[in-house]
């Protein structure tokens, strides 16, 4: 069985996109997108540095853009299941029929810019902790004022908050954790901190008409498979205030039986966890289009007939 997944906030490097826009039709999808939305999606997934897609409002959309264009570049796929982390979520609802993917650019351009007010109230931000045990770290994030806004399993979790709060967690690390390292994100999102968008998106998705899900939706606030469009479309605008559960969509992968993850672009980060925390799984990781060929070929092996 085969599940694919698409990245969040925070995958996202200068130029990734480059590769990708000289497949055939590729510019001009990226040119119809952007113009839906406003933003030059190729100039920022070609040209700009690392601060301008820093930006929650420019990095969003580019990383669904990414998505969706190395999906299409796949050919047919019949995954199992989709799934998607944090903004990840709209890519994943696009795979599964959910949204139409000028809606769902349309959507996730708002979310960024929601999302971009909202941190800009307060100087926030995230940072991962790498090893430590989620019973004695959880505690420890929630004594300082953070929240732990991306529980991601593999022994990872995302603790977001104020600076001054981060700069505590850096000085009284929780009992095993290795290291804390900044992310290169705008805001503390997924936390109260992001409030503020939660009604924005909540306006922007009555505008829209979702589809049932067609394939098995996992979605990243309990790792519960989810069945109607609505129910899919309302988590998807309240979780830009609460936390990340990729930990749970990773026991229901087992659940369900799979033998295969694919990562769309810019992939690297949920392959990265899946390798740690789903031994026997065989992963793979769209980067750029040289990588194509052996995801084809492990699709092949692995989706539903």
């Amino acid at each position: 069985m085969l599940v694919l997944v698409a990245p969040g906030q925070g995958a996202q490097t200068p130029g990734f996109l480059t590769p990708w826009l000289d497949l055939p039709g590729a510019a001009d999808r990226v040119a119809a997108w952007s113009d839906a939305i406003g933003l030059d999606l190729a100039h920022y997934g070609t040209q700009a540095d690392a601060d301008a897609i820093r930006d929650t409002a420019v990095a969003q959309p580019l990383l669904v853009a990414a998505g969706l264009l190395s999906a299409t570049a796949l050919g047919e796929v019949a995954p199992g299941a989709v799934a998607g982390h944090s903004v990840g979520e709209i890519t994943a609802a696009t795979f599964a029929g959910v949204l139409a993917e000028t809606d769902a650019l349309r959507l996730v351009r708002g979310r960024g810019l929601a999302m971009a007010e909202a941190a800009a109230v307060t100087q926030t931000g995230m940072s991962a902790l790498l090893g430590g045990d989620p019973a004695t770290t959880v505690p420890h994030l929630e004594k300082l004022g953070l929240t732990p806004a991306n529980v991601n399993g593999a022994g990872q979790i995302v603790a977001a908050g104020t600076l001054e709060e981060l700069a505590a967690l850096e000085a009284d690390k929780p009992e095993g954790v290795r290291r804390v390292v900044p992310l290169k994100v705008a805001g503390a999102f997924h936390t109260r901190h992001m409030a503020p968008a939660v009604e924005a998106l909540a306006k922007a998705a009555e505008e829209l008409t979702p589809g049932d899900p067609r394939v098995t939706y996992v979605s990243n606030k309990d790792g519960q498979a989810v069945a109607t469009g609505a129910d899919v479309l309302a988590r998807l605008v309240g979780q830009v205030a609460n936390p990340v559960r990729w930990d749970l969509c990773m026991e229901t992968f087992k659940e369900l039986g799979v033998t295969a993850l694919v990562e769309v672009c810019p992939g690297g980060t949920l392959t990265g966890l899946a390798k740690r925390a789903l031994p026997g799984v065989k992963t793979l990781a769209l980067k750029t289009p040289d990588d194509l060929g052996a995801a084809r070929e492990l699709i092949a092996e692995h989706s539903a007939a």
